[in-house]
């Protein structure tokens, strides 16, 4: 938690988690090839998760050197 010390750093953990679960919904939703997109659910977060380090935080995210805990913690 020491890495999430800024507001906005958190939420846009939290967004981030919020379009991975509405990426999924539409993967499963919409069907047909679609369902070749389903490996990049676990990426969808990365983007708003380490912008909020880099900019906000100004710190490396802990994906950088355990990304299966990381991955597993964001849950």
């Amino acid at each position: 938690l020491s890495l999430h010390q800024n507001k906005i750093c958190r939420r846009l953990h939290v967004l981030g988690q919020m379009v991975t679960l509405l990426f999924l919904v539409f993967i499963i939703a919409a069907g047909g090839w679609y369902w070749l997109l389903l490996p990049l659910v676990p990426f969808v977060v990365y983007p708003f998760a380490w912008s909020g380090h880099f900019f906000f935080e100004h710190n490396k995210p802990a994906a950088f050197k355990n990304p299966l805990w990381a991955k597993a913690c964001d849950w």
